[in-house]
């Protein structure tokens, strides 16, 4: 949505785009439109995302690691998503899968440990 429509008219993100502009740094250079936050975006959830699942189906054994930081990740970006426009209702879900994200990581990776110390 960020790269279809930059403005945000089209999915009413152009509130949210004032609200960026209010409360970052350097707003005339990185939020006159969603480009440059769809990249970071892309960059700091989608991809590592991606690694994530991509470890997961090869049963890689850092796999859980890597969800684990994707889970922490995505918990990050929603708090700064909180801090730029308050609580909301998707931000919340997100929030929500991240740290589900991370519970099940950490459990696989305590389970493990503990599997290989009782051997």
């Amino acid at each position: 949505m960020m790269w279809a429509d930059p403005t945000g008219a089209s999915w009413g993100g152009e509130p949210l785009l004032e609200m960026l502009r209010d409360k970052m740094p350097m707003k005339d250079i990185f939020f006159n439109n969603f480009i440059p936050s769809g990249f970071v975006l892309l960059a700091v959830n989608g991809l590592p995302q991606i690694a994530a699942a991509l470890l997961l189906f090869k049963r890689h054994p850092m796999a859980p690691y890597a969800v684990l930081g994707c889970g922490i990740l995505l918990m990050l970006w929603i708090v700064v998503e909180w801090w730029a426009w308050g609580l909301n209702t998707l931000s919340n879900i997100f929030f929500i899968l991240g740290l589900a994200e991370a519970a099940i990581a950490m459990t696989i990776i305590t389970n493990r440990k503990e599997k290989h110390k009782g051997h």
